[in-house]
């Protein structure tokens, strides 16, 4: 369970990152009732945490306004002003403390141009960010936390900005034509100049390649022209050196020595027959 759990949030945020463009580490933005639910089902550090809920590093933002509301809820909260206290404040310009879901929602705007994460127990706030195209939502549930999977609004608000790159806007549809007017404009003109015998310059293309073929290649210009190979010397490996003067001294002063009036000939060796002169000594 809790595999699928992790798998499944990965996929959320990976729609978020290829979609909106989100980037770690991660801002999460935490109201009071968030830092309240931390603290109660004893999920501490909060920022280890997020992570582990993101699998990715975060940082921990919150409001001047949910500050302010939590102060105002006297020492029932003081715990959770106190560890609210710790995170990164975001700006929310407010001159007067508004409540902390509509402090929340103006911070996060039409677009989430800063890229929140937005972490809470509300739900009536979590109801109404499932309106806005690009803002992932986390939650406690007892001691877990869960990231809500991309509302019906995000997804199809994803579907059809992807449509929208497929095809011309209005701009580039005019762009286009205005182009492709030119381009026919200066075709004909050529065509007209090369029926009249008038050689027309374009300075907008290149010139054509003008070198003489022979035969065949004068009608196929583009074909491949390979280089002959050219004959090469023998591999100095596979030749054999040449004997040089001393060595063929060397071998004739060897023959003469060898030449001892027999013609070259070594006499032959008789074999003597033992048994035999015994034999007729005997006799």
């Amino acid at each position: 369970m809790r595999f699928k759990k992790q798998k499944r949030h990965r996929k959320t945020v990976r729609f978020f990152c290829v979609c909106f463009g989100f980037r770690q580490p991660f801002k999460v933005l935490c109201d009071g009732t968030f830092v309240h639910h931390l603290l109660h089902n004893d999920l501490t550090p909060a920022d280890k945490a997020l992570s582990n809920c993101l699998s990715a590093p975060v940082k921990l933002f919150t409001t001047s306004c949910v500050l302010a509301e939590l102060k105002k809820l006297g020492a029932a909260q003081s715990a959770s002003f106190q560890a609210a206290r710790k995170l990164a404040i975001a700006r929310c310009d407010h001159e007067k403390v508004v409540s902390a879901d509509a402090c929340i929602a103006e911070v996060i705007g039409e677009n989430n141009s800063e890229h929140f994460f937005v972490a809470t127990q509300d739900a009536d706030l979590r109801k109404k960010l499932q309106k806005v195209p690009n803002v992932p939502l986390i939650f406690g549930l007892r001691n877990a936390l869960f990231l809500e999977q991309p509302s019906k609004f995000q997804r199809d608000f994803v579907k059809s900005s992807e449509e929208k790159r497929l095809h011309l806007t209005e701009k580039e549809y005019k762009a286009l034509e205005k182009r492709t007017t030119s381009v026919s404009a200066n075709a004909d003109e050529e065509d007209s100049g090369d029926e009249e015998g008038l050689g027309h310059h374009n300075p907008g293309l290149q010139p054509h390649d003008t070198r003489n073929y022979s035969g065949k290649e004068r009608d196929v210009k583009d074909r491949v022209r390979f280089k002959r190979k050219k004959a090469k010397g023998p591999n100095p490996l596979s030749v054999k050196k040449k004997k040089g003067h001393e060595n063929l001294n060397r071998a004739s002063g060897k023959e003469v020595k060898g030449d001892d009036g027999n013609g070259g000939n070594k006499r032959k060796r008789k074999r003597s027959r033992r048994g035999k002169t015994v034999a007729g000594a005997d006799v």
